[in-house]
């Protein structure tokens, strides 16, 4: 399959199109336009400081379903006696700066590039990215970045600088969606970390047809500590 170049324009080729690996177009820009089309059509940027913008859409796709998250018996007494106070949208741009600057095991340097940064950064602003943040004593420890659309969430990264710190608030996240019946959560490739609490593959078709239920519902739009606060986020 070839690798399509993006136009000017805020199309995407069919993600059936992707290569083997996943990789479906290269070039366009980190736009929020952009981003909202491609995620929407289950396809996500993913690419180093030295290489144009490279767009995936990998078959099969991991995903964690909320109300299916795995708890261990440890993470249950660690939640339970509330060893980390949970919050959203309240350090946004600290959490995408941490997911930066923590080492991956077996990759040099950052995936995460200050366009990346800054393109986040706008969708959050417009109301459409979400941080969801471990705090203790005072201090962000960990946490996770993504962007929500309808009954969708879209995992980007996430950081720890404290045991279980991510997975607090991974957990937290999970519980919260399942209230509000979203569909899915999108963690795009696999990890241990995250096959441990529950994430599945399905196949970019199955994916797609999550996007399609997932996308009628309502949209979440604006800080989630706002809504919170106005009952209309649960």
């Amino acid at each position: 399959m070839p690798v399509f170049e993006l136009p000017q324009e805020h199309l995407f080729p069919k993600p059936e199109l992707a290569e083997e690996d996943g990789l479906l177009a290269v070039g366009g820009d980190l736009s929020p336009g952009r981003l909202l089309t491609a995620y929407q059509l289950g396809i996500f940027p993913w690419y180093s400081g030295d290489s144009p913008i490279l767009w995936w859409s990998p078959d099969p796709r991991w995903v964690l379903f909320p109300a299916a998250i795995k708890v261990s018996k440890s993470m249950r007494k660690v939640m339970r006696r509330q060893e980390f106070v949970v919050r959203y949208d309240t350090a946004f741009s600290a959490v995408v700066g941490a997911c930066a600057e923590i080492p991956r095991r077996g990759q040099e340097g950052t995936w995460l590039t200050s366009e990346m940064e800054a393109a986040y950064i706008d969708l959050h602003r417009l109301g459409f990215a979400h941080s969801v943040e471990a705090w203790q004593d005072g201090e962000l420890v960990g946490g996770l970045y993504g962007v929500s659309l309808g009954g969708c969430f879209f995992g980007e990264s996430m950081f720890a600088r404290r045991s279980n710190a991510s997975k607090a608030a991974l957990i937290a996240l999970a519980w919260h969606l399942a209230a509000l019946e979203f569909k899915v959560i999108d963690c795009q490739v696999h990890t241990p970390h995250l096959e441990s609490m529950g994430a599945q593959e399905v196949s970019r078709a199955g994916f797609r047809e999550l996007l399609r239920e997932g996308l009628q519902m309502p949209l979440l739009r604006g800080k989630w500590t706002d809504l919170m606060a106005e009952g209309e986020l649960g």
